[in-house]
């Protein structure tokens, strides 16, 4: 039999980070912890999607109520019958997989038949703020290799523009998280491109991918909000060249591993993502940063503390992650 427990834990970032959807000052989060017969112990955190209406408290309803169900041998694709996609299941799944590798002595990259893990690197967010602040945050990051600039319907060319003049080498991604629509997106491609920005996340509201169709860009576009899990892939080709996993979204390292085989065999490039947590939130979003031409696993960044030990990052080059934090 599996012994679990949820906790509800809150962890306070940098500075008030900002999109187009809201401003937070801290991160509510779930911790799962599963213990099998053998006293060995694994762990999931899940922050869940926020926009979708989950909570900490919702999601600990739902780890709750599946927690009797779960017996020694019972797999990720079994927990996928008992939770839908979201929180809830991403923080149990990935419990699961840690505590698989702590029985077992088997790192979970290679019972998930994947090569061993190598560093990578992640992009850092910089938040939205008025030009002083983004010009502040641009500054702070001027060793990172990657910075993703969040965008609103307003402020958008001179935000970038303002990143680029303090950031002449960096790789830069900018995310609207749907706050325009076609007409604007086409007015903003040229400008953004001119700019050197190599990709636009999630321009349109998630129901609104149609409005895409036909769209000539000279920069690709990747699907965030519009991309859950394996469901979601068929209809977001032609429209999107990129498809951001988040575990949070599509339920657990299980579905995400699934979805970059997938989305691989339909020819999508891949993205990594979060949304927020600590190093543990983290890791095994790692493992499909293997994969992808874009890693944005930047949570850790934009919070005051961190679990212990944390992932390691120096610079946006993640190393990778302790056997003692997961996997």
């Amino acid at each position: 039999m599996i012994n679990g427990r949820v906790e509800v834990e809150r962890w306070e970032m940098n500075e008030v980070f900002a999109t187009s959807r809201d401003a937070i000052t801290d991160i509510p989060v779930i911790l799962v912890t599963l213990t099998g017969n053998g006293g060995h112990r694994g762990r999931g955190e899940a922050a869940g999607v926020d926009y979708d209406g989950e909570t900490t408290e919702s999601m600990a309803r739902q780890v709750n109520s599946v927690l009797p169900a779960l017996y020694d041998g019972i797999t990720g694709a079994e927990l996928g019958s008992l939770l839908p996609a979201g929180g809830a299941r991403n923080a149990l799944d990935c419990a699961l997989w840690d505590l698989r590798a702590k029985e077992t002595g088997i790192p979970v990259w290679q019972a998930a038949g994947l090569d061993a893990p190598r560093a990578v690197t992640t992009c850092v967010t910089i938040g939205l703020g008025d030009e002083a602040d983004t010009r502040r945050k641009a500054r702070a990051a001027r060793n990172f290799a990657v910075v993703k600039i969040k965008l609103d319907a307003t402020r958008h060319l001179d935000v970038v523009r303002a990143v680029r003049q303090e950031l002449p080498r960096a790789q830069l991604i900018v995310d609207a998280n749907q706050a325009w629509d076609r007409a604007l997106l086409e007015t903003l491609i040229p400008g953004l491109a001119e700019l050197g920005v190599e990709l636009i996340e999630q321009p349109v509201p998630r129901h609104a991918d149609a409005t895409l169709d036909g769209l000539v860009s000279a920069l690709p576009l990747a699907a965030d909000e519009s991309c859950v899990d394996r469901r979601s892939l068929p209809g977001l080709r032609s429209r999107y060249r990129y498809i951001n996993i988040k575990l949070d979204k599509c339920g657990g390292l299980t579905e995400a591993l699934a979805m970059r085989r997938e989305a691989l065999a339909l020819g999508f490039g891949l993205m990594v993502g979060n949304m927020c947590g600590t190093s543990l939130a983290m890791a095994p979003g790692f493992l499909i940063a293997q994969s992808c031409a874009f890693t944005d696993l930047d949570g850790p960044l934009l919070q005051r503390f961190d679990r212990e030990p944390p992932i390691r990052i120096h610079d946006g080059v993640m190393d990778v992650p302790p056997p003692a934090l997961w996997g």
